[in-house]
């Protein structure tokens, strides 16, 4: 059936203890997805591990990554008939989930978890669509969703898991003593089972080589990614964390430290993280990662250890990995510590970069400047490493100029990747308020409402000459259709897509080619 072969992970012979629902960016019953990937639910596939080897028989429907409507989801999920069904809530989903939630049947008893629920718990808890709701979970959930899987009266004794009273409609919630409380809402993250990747329909995968690989091959860096960007082999890559928590304050970024003061900032042994990473290369043939947390390259002393045991481990003649950082970190390490890291196997590092004005950067905390930006880029590219940065248009505040500099920013990022074996790829993206998050609080309190700021809509680029396909693997653009800064969104979203078919040529130029 095909409810049965969308359901990731479960035992089609027993009774589903839980099935776990990431919803659909968007309805795709309505308008079907162009782009076929999705990066994978790892907060969610680390939950179901967890509950799995706790002798639970769970599962988890991917809706975004199988590109499913609203409608369709919710019925899969009641033919699938399980005890409970559990929803990571995120803001611009929130909409997408509530609507499936409003379907489910009955007899579905249903928990939720996730930014958004942390943020704005009793909006939800008040929510007529979430009348099956019997937990909402915030923070880190394996601990305490396997306890409700052991048995629902549990909930009173666990920390920070609300549920509406039935008679009086008022928020109640667990208790738990001290002694409990750590360990449940911070493990230990070195304790916890390697994700079990039959939960993930989309990891590991076989991606089509990027223009990094492509540049890599051409130097002949590493043998078996010359083949791949020859069309001889693929390779397969796996997404992985290393680290849970973030020190930052970002203006814009739900894992920001004041909207999640609750995290406990812990780092896994590169003993452990090795241990998964042979692991996937067993059992799937993986020789590419990708650390998708913010702090695998975000501390200069993590850094630094982890690379000692990747180098005693030889992981750079075995795989390639790529890595989430920190621009005031990178600027700070040596040019020893990079041959370090592409000896180690480092490809590609994710940057938040975010603009190209320092007057915006002060307004968003970042911490850096354009000036530190190009010279850690200049550096990276220099010994063959690519950048994938990450940039924001329309942010609170934002003047033309603003907007002007970003626009140069990235062109001089790009010629200074000309003139070097590296690559940069740019990922553009109209600024979207997140509950919880530091602009959120300035938002509200300059009197905008929580329903003008969570109307999410997705963005239509296609007039401006760009499409979903030149996206690769980035989310769609969201907005809230509000204008927070001096230029008007018609102008924003024209940059936006001027930038984004920029970057799909690059994307297909040829090595050593400039764009």
């Amino acid at each position: 059936m095909r409810q049965l072969t969308l359901i990731s992970g479960t035992d089609d012979v027993h009774a589903l203890d839980a099935l776990f629902i990431n919803a659909p960016l968007r309805d795709y019953g309505l308008r079907p997805r162009i782009n076929d990937y999705t990066l994978p639910v790892l907060g969610m596939a680390y939950i179901a591990t967890y509950a799995q080897q706790a002798g639970f028989n769970v599962g988890v429907l991917d809706a975004e990554a199988h590109g499913l409507g609203v409608q369709e989801t919710a019925k899969i999920v009641n033919a699938a008939r399980p005890r409970w069904a559990g929803m990571n809530l995120l803001a611009p989903t929130y909409e997408m989930s509530a609507r499936i939630a409003e379907q489910l049947a009955p007899d579905i008893a249903l928990m939720v978890g996730g930014h958004h629920a942390k943020a704005m718990p009793d909006r939800v808890l008040a929510d007529p669509r979430m009348r099956n709701l019997r937990a909402l979970v915030l923070g880190e959930g394996e601990v305490r969703v396997a306890a409700l899987l052991e048995d629902e009266s549990r909930r009173r004794e666990l920390p920070n898991v609300l549920w509406r009273d039935p008679l009086t409609g008022s928020r109640a919630g667990g208790i738990a003593s001290s002694r409990t409380r750590a360990a449940m809402l911070a493990p230990d993250i070195n304790a916890l089972p390697y994700v079990n990747r039959a939960f993930l329909p989309q990891d590991p995968y076989q991606p089509a080589p990027t223009a990094t690989d492509r540049r890599l091959a051409a130097s002949g860096r590493t043998a078996w990614l010359q083949n791949a960007a020859h069309g001889k082999i693929g390779y397969i890559e796996a997404n992985i964390v290393g680290s849970r928590g973030c020190p930052y304050d970002c203006g814009f970024c739900g894992a920001a430290w004041s909207a999640n003061p609750d995290i406990k900032i812990r780092v896994r042994r590169p003993e452990n993280i090795i241990g998964e990473l042979d692991q996937l290369h067993e059992k799937y043939g993986v020789t590419a990662f990708r650390f998708v947390d913010d702090l695998f390259l975000g501390v200069r002393d993590v850094i630094k250890e982890h690379m000692k045991v990747f180098a005693d481990h030889r992981i750079g003649e075995r795989y390639v990995w790529d890595a989430t950082g920190r621009i005031n970190i990178l600027d700070r390490l040596t040019d020893h510590d990079l041959d370090v890291l592409v000896g180690n196997g480092l490809r590609e590092v994710a940057l938040g970069i975010e603009s190209g004005s320092h007057r915006m950067l002060k307004a968003m905390d970042k911490r850096i400047t354009t000036e530190m930006t190009e010279r850690v880029i200049r550096r990276l590219v220099a010994h063959g490493i690519g950048v994938k940065g990450y940039f924001i248009l329309g942010y609170p505040g934002e003047t033309r100029e603003d907007l002007q500099a970003t626009v140069r920013h990235i062109h001089r990022l790009w010629d200074i990747a000309d003139h070097h074996p590296g690559e940069i790829r740019v990922s553009v993206f109209e600024f979207r308020p997140y509950p919880g998050t530091p602009v959120w609080k300035s938002l509200t309190d300059a009197g905008y409402r929580p329903e003008q700021l969570l109307a999410y809509s997705d963005v239509d680029l296609s007039h401006n000459g760009a499409d979903e396909s030149m996206r690769q693997r980035d989310e769609f653009n969201f907005s809230v259709g509000i204008q927070f800064g001096e230029v008007p969104l018609e102008d924003i979203r024209a940059t936006l897509a001027t930038l984004t078919r920029q970057q799909h040529e690059r994307n297909h130029a040829e090595p050593g080619a400039a764009a």
